[in-house]
């Protein structure tokens, strides 16, 4: 390695030299599939192959109109793709407002770059929260300490000093460094991790997995299925072709064509909805992901409050004015020179004398304190419960009236001796308020939260006490069951905590990940909302992670969502926009499956009868279209933002069974009497079929978009007028007979008058009957 001067920086031929050697960084990875994988992904799929076969078996018959079904699939895969692609531009843009920038220094100027515009040799300056995207070597450092946690698995922080290496994919727990690069690109350690932080917090939609397991058994029935069906017909004399137009009738009707291809397009829509509220979307389940939520856990900074601190007050406790306090404290901090909001505001706020330090232990979220060795003295700032365990009697209920105010409680003190495993001798010099702003919505947003059946806790590394006086300020429910996690010991029985506490102060990293797992052993769905490195173990470890897009790099990397304007209000959007998905999937499966079900069932029974199946495959197309393919595409965008019940199977079956019923009972019907009894031809009994099923499914329509309303009330009319025209103006088209024919309106209009009341007889009944009787399970 060649050793670039630290207080110069590479030059500009320097860094175009690497970059023409190619020892130039590689982008972060992208968020989205690109455009070629979505391409692929939605046309390589198996019932696009099955729907292939199936069209190269109907041109084999001559009948081309049959092939009908082909263009619907395909219209259906390019709207998918398109809007799946439009998405992806939406959230690629806002993935630029959230990625990661850092600090190199070239020739003696610092400039603010991407990650991929750092070349090896580059002097990087790094702080707090910075996640490495290269591997490199500690230059100069006035004390840092690295999280190596996705590397060694152990998140216990590493002290690195000048000489020590630096691996990608660790990050700063704490401290200020200047780093050389060492290995960039495909070179570099992270590559070899394949962002394994992003990996472990990958998860799959719940519906889709729900829906791929129904296609799954699909899968292993329809080609079975379908060759006894095209052997039975041909054993009871049927022409070839007739056979083969009935089986690919009855394997196009049980494939649920668009189904997956709906859940995907409306999540990746609600990503794209997001993204122009300025919130990121890592992965798309996690829409669905928050909107199951029922326990959400809060920071105080940043959620609660705007994560504005100001210095309200400095008092003091031994015989110095507070001139001389002022100056020492402002002086301390400087010298630390810590970049969290806490010093912000003392640096902000006090004068700066330029004192150097010989020594410098920085913050960090296990030792709630910092100091620095000054003018031959030893001082600290930091949490005083943390700095002396024992608190004098005075001092600690001087320190609980100030929290019991909503003050954030720092000490200054006076040492004797100062290590990273602590400190001793002591000596409290002055107490330091500091006020939290509590943002402007927070009541609202917590009330909304509330009243949807979230519940809301607060887990800060600040004073319980403070924490609760906030929380109770923001109207969160319960703040007054507080718990200071600082005072519990090794042994802590998490179950219990998590079911009597609401505000939890004072708590460590590892703590924080307890509390979450304690809640999701209780059978709760849990999210975190965090912006500093003290939050990484718990967002790795919660249902859905939260980070705000002014929190550290290290957080945002592995949250599902990241708020660019770092505004809490906005995840009202993403619980309604992940409802908004659920709810309307849950709605219109039940329309896809209704014809899978009685496809399968009439598959089934037309294998022993004598009559060929009652479809064609173009017959479908108009009942396909009209009652699932267009109704649904509008359904699935409506707002609904009613809670999740939880039930898709149920939510499915309730509208499917007995809409499937009545369509395989009618179409019996009209095959056993009109066709053996009155001897109606072919063409009649196919014709009241599809009139029967259109009006089954139409029904079904009706009341999966309940609640109606005029828009809903005039799609359902639309298409019902749209499903008469096919029989007045486009019979011969579709195959069937006029709806003129006087002696078939003798059957159907009875039939269709019947409809409405049997359908919902029918789910009376096995309402009452079967379904009362199934132990649904949650999804």
């Amino acid at each position: 390695m060649a050793m670039t001067n630290p207080e110069i920086g590479l030059t500009q031929p320097e860094v175009e030299k690497r970059v023409a050697a190619g020892l130039r960084n590689e982008p972060a990875a992208p968020l989205t599939r690109s455009v070629k994988q979505i391409f692929s992904d939605n046309l390589l799929t198996w019932f696009n192959l099955i729907n292939i076969i199936l069209g190269v078996l109907v041109f084999f018959t001559g009948s081309y109109k049959n092939m009908l079904f082909l263009g619907v699939a395909i219209i259906n895969t390019g709207i998918g793709i398109f809007q799946e692609v439009r998405s992806k531009r939406q959230v690629d843009k806002m993935s630029l407002l959230a990625e990661a920038t850092y600090h190199v220094l070239r020739e003696k100027t610092t400039l603010e770059v991407h990650q991929d515009a750092i070349v090896q040799d580059d002097i990087l300056l790094i702080g707090r929260g910075d996640q490495l995207p290269v591997d490199a070597v500690v230059v100069a450092t006035s004390g840092i300490e690295v999280d190596e946690s996705q590397i060694t698995g152990e998140a216990n922080p590493i002290q690195k000093r000048p000489g020590d290496s630096l691996t990608s994919g660790s990050f700063l727990v704490s401290g200020r460094a200047t780093v050389q690069v060492t290995r960039v690109g495909g070179d570099s350690f992270i590559n070899e991790l394949s962002n394994e932080a992003k990996t472990e917090t990958t998860r799959s939609s719940e519906l889709l997995t729900i829906i791929n397991r129904i296609i799954k058994v699909l899968t292993i029935v329809i080609g079975p299925l379908g060759a006894i069906l095209f052997t039975a017909r041909l054993l009871r004399g049927a022409a070839l072709d007739q056979a083969i137009l009935n089986t690919v009738a009855a394997m196009v009707g049980m494939i649920p064509e668009g189904l997956v291809l709906l859940t995907s397009v409306s999540l990746a829509v609600s990503a794209m909805n997001l993204s122009r509220r300025r919130v990121l979307v890592r992965e798309l389940p996690a829409i669905e992901g928050l909107a199951r939520v029922d326990v959400l856990c809060l920071d105080k900074t940043g959620t609660i409050t705007s994560g504005k601190l100001v210095l309200r007050d400095i008092v003091p406790l031994a015989n110095q004015s507070l001139d001389d306090l002022r100056q020492l404290v402002g002086g301390v901090a400087n010298a630390i020179n810590d970049d969290n909001e806490t010093a912000t505001a003392l640096k902000t706020a006090l004068p700066n004398p330029a004192w150097s330090a010989t020594a410098v232990i920085p913050f960090s979220s296990a030792r709630k304190w910092s100091g620095a060795e000054v003018n031959g003295h030893r001082y600290a700032i930091g949490a005083p419960e943390f700095m002396m365990p024992a608190l004098p009697a005075p001092l600690k209920k001087q320190v609980e009236a100030l929290a019991h105010d909503g003050f954030r409680v720092l000490c200054l003190a006076e040492v004797a001796t100062m290590t990273s495993d602590g400190l001793s001798g002591v000596q409290p010099l002055a107490l330091i308020k500091i006020t939290d702003e509590l943002r402007p919505n927070a009541v609202t947003t917590f009330n909304y939260f509330a009243n949807q059946d979230v519940s809301l806790k607060v887990i800060s590394g600040d004073n319980p006490t403070t924490v609760s006086n906030i929380a109770g300020q923001a109207g969160i429910a319960h703040a007054d069951r507080f718990i200071d996690m600082s005072s519990l010991g090794d042994t802590i029985d998490y179950d219990d905590l998590v079911a009597r506490y609401t505000v939890f102060g004072r708590v460590t990293p590892p703590q924080k990940k307890q509390l979450v797992m304690a809640w999701q052993r209780a059978g709760h769905t849990v999210a975190m909302t965090g912006d500093g490195v003290n939050d990484i173990l718990a967002l790795r470890q919660a249902d859905c992670g939260i980070a705000m897009a002014s929190g550290s790099e290290a957080a945002k990397s592995i949250a599902d969502f990241v708020l660019i304007n770092s505004n809490f209000d906005a995840m009202l959007n993403v619980l309604n926009e992940g409802r908004r998905v659920i709810n309307n999937i849950e709605r219109v499966a039940a329309l896809y499956l209704i014809k899978t079900m009685y496809s399968v069932a009439l598959s089934l029974i037309f294998i022993f009868m004598v009559s060929g199946y009652p479809f064609q495959p173009i017959q479908l197309t108009p009942i396909s279209t009209l009652t699932v393919g267009i109704p649904t595409f509008f359904l699935a965008l409506e707002p609904n933002y009613q809670r999740i019940t939880g039930r898709f199977m149920k939510q499915v079956m309730v509208v499917a069974v007995p809409a499937a019923t009545c369509i395989v009972s009618y179409i019996l019907l009209i095959f056993l009497i009109g066709g053996v009894q009155f001897h109606l031809s072919y063409a009649q009994t196919s014709t009241l079929s599809v009139m029967l099923t259109g009006a089954v499914c139409l029904v079904a329509l009706l009341m999966v978009a309940r609640p109606l309303n005029r828009l809903k009330i005039g799609l359902v009319g639309l298409m019902a007028v749209a499903f008469v025209l096919v029989f007045v103006m486009f019979n011969h088209l579709f195959s069937l007979v006029s709806v003129f024919d006087w002696q078939l309106a003798f059957y159907y209009v009875p039939l269709l008058i019947s409809v409405y009341p049997v359908y919902l007889l029918v789910q009376e009944v096995l309402g009452k009957g079967i379904f009362s009787k199934i132990r649904w399970k949650r999804d």
